[in-house]
């Protein structure tokens, strides 16, 4: 089975907050953009995956992304990550109807097309499944085989609302490169022990991460 990846990407400029004690404001924008180009570039590498649907407003984030091979969705619905991921997986689906569709998030610079397609393989025998970030509260995959709604419930503590939500867990070993989101500076540290893509490598480079 081959799936559409919908991988959401916000406003640059408000990206990831949370690393401020790690990047200075003007860096941030730039990881941000890393990430989620190296997340893009290693999805499109993957066995499992026909294609990838970018879903943002952000115009440089658009022009870049693009230019890797991604399709480009423009968020209409401006109501937040899940009603971007809801509008992206409709935009797929209204070309493709029987597409399988999955939410990816765009922080995972360490992504491995291997292990995302060990991820994918095993969600193909659900309707319904989702695979939890390495902090075990969140979500970093979400998928929905053909004819089910994604019905996305990313956000707080999304691991337990997925779940409740009917979406099987998938529990697998040796994915940590799926799991491993971005959001801390001790993300960070994490994801660059596990190898990073090129682009954030480069713009890690220019911060001062202790263990480096």
């Amino acid at each position: 089975m081959q799936w559409t990846l919908v991988i959401p990407v916000k406003a640059l400029a408000r990206a990831k907050s949370r690393l401020s004690d790690t990047a200075a404001d003007g860096l941030r924008p730039g990881l941000a953009l890393a990430f989620a180009q190296d997340t893009v570039a290693a999805a499109l590498a993957c066995a499992a995956v026909k294609d990838v649907a970018v879903v943002t407003n952000d115009a440089l984030a658009g022009r870049e992304l693009g230019a890797l091979g991604a399709r480009i969705v423009s968020d209409e619905p401006r109501g937040g990550l899940n009603a971007a991921l809801a509008h992206a997986a409709d935009a797929v689906r209204a070309s493709r109807p029987e597409s399988a569709v999955a939410a990816l998030n765009a922080d995972l610079p360490a992504l491995r097309p291997l292990e995302l397609a060990r991820v994918l393989d095993a969600a193909s025998e659900f309707p319904r499944a989702f695979l939890p970030d390495a902090a075990a509260i969140g979500t970093t995959l979400l998928t929905a085989r053909e004819g089910e709604e994604l019905r996305p419930a990313f956000g707080t503590d999304s691991r337990s609302r997925h779940r409740a939500a009917g979406a099987v867990e998938l529990t697998l070993d040796a994915v940590d490169s799926v799991r491993q989101d971005v959001d801390t500076g001790a993300d960070l540290r994490a994801a660059l022990v596990l190898g990073v893509g090129p682009r954030t490598a480069a713009q890690a480079a220019r911060l001062l991460i202790p263990g480096q």
